[in-house]
């Protein structure tokens, strides 16, 4: 598939990094081209003076007219995971650090995904929310008093993102310009040297997947402003001049350990749904929030953790992996199945070994009771089988 990542309209930073269009994972549909060529033969006769004479060949060629190629149904799916911070604050502990885990394992990029990667592999895209910053500076930003934290990963730790499966991230958050503009620029251009595809601050992407064009991007929505939907507007407007057959934003918003969104989510997201998303990912508050369906269209508040290297022994533990299927005809999609998967973040529940891992029964369906329960619009219907997203 043909990918871009692009300028949008306004940046939370001011960035100095050229960014190159590239292209990966090309598109399987191939086109046929035939040509009959008839050729005869050459007849040559020799003279009893030696002179010989030469007959022209008869040829001839024509052309087959060719068909025009018939859109097939096509289903794509698309994984959607919350919080990754791939890396530790210096004033936390550094004996249960991710980092330190990290170590443990032998630096072993597939060490923090190896219980979700499968799940990855099988799907047409996965997108995380990166909330780290790959640098290797010391150059912290001020954020004020009280309890504040800068999150900084090395940059090798972006091969757990390749061996994991993860093909695209977020970067709109409040955490990946903890050290600044430099550590911002450091880890853009590590996810450009890993070909991990990168969206929001300011950047779009945009892929193709067998036909489709979806174009994604990223906000931090702390308020609905007039200047934030004016962005979105834009920037929605710009990625369908680019060729964007669906549009996904993941927004960064919410209030941090609270289970229901609150009025800046919920505006900001019925107006992207109704300024034409094809379904709306948010995260930062650290737990799930509620889904909700407006409009037909599908709204996950906030996806909570994923590989956390903020916290080595949160409370709540609790998160899922949200898989889209989207049911295609060319550039056309027709209707949206989705289904959550409950995982914990940790393979144990007395502490964080940064490893999410899918629940077994019966804690699998305590999270989807649970989630069910904050998500009145989805009538009980949120499952581990795909179903449709408007119901049915």
């Amino acid at each position: 598939m043909n990918l871009q990542i692009e300028w949008a309209s306004t940046s939370f930073l001011a960035h100095n990094v050229e960014v190159p269009t590239t292209s990966k994972k090309p598109d399987s549909a191939r086109r046929l081209f035939v040509t009959v060529i008839a050729i005869a033969g050459v007849a040559v006769t020799a003279s009893c003076g030696g002179a010989a004479a030469e007959n022209p060949a008869a040829s001839s060629s024509r052309e087959v007219p060719s068909t025009p190629a018939v859109p097939v149904p096509q289903e794509i799916v698309l994984t959607f995971v919350g919080d990754n911070i791939l890396g530790t604050d210096a004033n936390f502990g550094a004996a249960t650090s991710l980092p330190t885990l990290w170590a443990e394992s032998g630096n072993d990029p597939a060490y923090f995904f190896q219980n979700t990667k499968s799940l990855f592999a099988s799907d047409d895209l996965t997108v995380a929310n990166l909330e780290v910053a790959f640098t290797t500076s010391s150059d912290k930003i001020d954020k004020g008093p009280g309890e504040v934290y800068h999150f900084k990963g090395d940059p090798a730790l972006v091969g757990t993102l390749t061996a994991g499966d993860i093909e695209a991230v977020t970067v709109s958050n409040n955490h990946t310009g903890d050290f600044g503009q430099q550590g911002f620029d450091d880890t853009i251009a590590t996810l450009e040297g890993a070909d991990i595809d990168y969206f929001g601050e300011g950047f779009t992407y945009l892929t193709t997947l067998k036909g489709l064009t979806i174009g994604f991007v990223g906000y931090q929505a702390w308020t609905d402003s007039d200047e934030l939907r004016a962005e979105i507007a834009q920037d929605f407007a710009d990625l369908r001049a680019q060729g964007a057959d669906a549009i996904v934003p993941y927004f960064h918003w919410g209030i941090e350990s609270t289970p229901e969104p609150y009025d800046v989510q919920t505006a900001l997201a019925h107006f992207a749904i109704d300024s034409g998303a094809a379904m709306v990912i948010g995260s930062h508050p650290h737990v799930i929030q509620s889904m909700e369906v407006y409009n037909g269209k599908l709204i996950a508040y906030s996806l909570a953790n994923f590989a956390f290297g903020g916290n080595s022994n949160p409370t709540d533990k609790r998160t899922f992996i949200l898989q889209t299927r989207l049911h295609t005809l060319g550039n056309q999609v027709n209707s949206v199945d989705f289904r959550a998967i409950p995982t914990r973040i940790s393979r144990a529940e007395s502490f964080n070994d940064y490893v999410p891992t899918p629940y077994l029964s019966p804690e699998k369906e305590e999270v989807l009771g649970y989630l069910n329960s904050l998500s009145p619009t989805f009538g009980g219907r949120i499952a581990t089988e795909f179903g449709p997203v408007a119901g049915g």
